[in-house]
């Protein structure tokens, strides 16, 4: 967290991950604590490669361990800071030993007992050295969905540094736009991913939401019908209709203003 620029308390860190029941942490709650830090949990390729890629980027990377057997597990988690090839060591952060020199056989060997996971702790406006795009636009994603509005704002706009038009960065930035109350700004994001997927029932009611709250209804009115008329998502159809109603109060009750 420290390394990614993230302010944390210690305690309030801990009381987010540890579970006494179990007197440890599970990987939902480390990666949901990253993302209550506004940073993002990455998830990565569990190879030396990536490892490397990712400290010479300047990011440690935190693993799962199993220190035990696989009858007898003993889950852990470490941070790797260092990697020497020459030596065939790993330096990890683990445990309270600022620095635990670690054969690299050895320290591949309870990585591989949890499948290799492991996950580096990115800032809203950086990505990770081998990114994979469903991967990292599914952590933004979820990044939003914890309620950090601003920093999945960012995110957003990185992602669409990499991938100009891809529809899950626009329809997210458009969302956070909403969110900040920057109408005209979303208006535009929903209207780009409208040109390459006119048949997106999601972004038209959103861009209807958009010009309504420009108080332009009819425009909004016009939108969410041909939403409607072109749905064919049972589970869309609600929120539609519920869009729907809300514009049309909204243009009766400016009518009568």
């Amino acid at each position: 967290m420290s390394s990614s620029g993230a302010t944390v308390d210690l305690q309030e860190l801990v009381d987010r991950v540890y579970l006494p029941g179990r007197q440890g942490s599970l990987q939902v709650e480390m990666l949901a604590a990253t993302r209550m830090a506004g940073r993002i949990p990455y998830v990565v390729d569990g190879t030396l490669r990536v490892l490397w890629e990712e400290l010479s980027a300047g990011r440690p990377v935190v693993v799962l361990q199993n220190l035990g057997i696989a009858a007898i597990p003993r889950w852990h988690f470490a941070v790797v800071v260092g990697i020497d090839t020459e030596r065939d060591i790993v330096i990890l952060r683990s445990g309270i030993d600022e620095r635990r020199v670690t054969a690299l056989t050895t320290f591949l060997r309870t990585w591989r007992r949890s499948n290799f996971w492991g996950f580096v702790v990115l800032r809203p406006t950086e990505l990770p050295t081998d990114v994979d795009r469903l991967r990292y636009l599914k952590a933004v994603a979820a990044l939003e969905t914890a309620g950090r509005n601003v920093e999945a704002a960012a995110a957003w706009r990185t992602a669409l540094r990499v991938w100009p038009d891809n529809p899950v960065a626009l329809f997210g930035l458009g969302n956070a736009s909403l969110a900040a109350g920057d109408n005209v700004l979303a208006e535009g994001y929903f209207r780009k991913l409208l040109e390459s997927d006119p048949a997106s029932g999601a972004a038209r009611n959103n861009l209807a939401m958009s010009l309504a709250r420009q108080d332009r209804h009819e425009e909004a009115l016009r939108e969410i019908t041909i939403a409607l008329k072109d749905n064919s998502d049972p589970a869309l159809e609600k929120e539609l209709r519920h869009t729907k109603a809300i514009i049309a109060t909204k243009h009766a009750e400016s009518a009568h203003r």
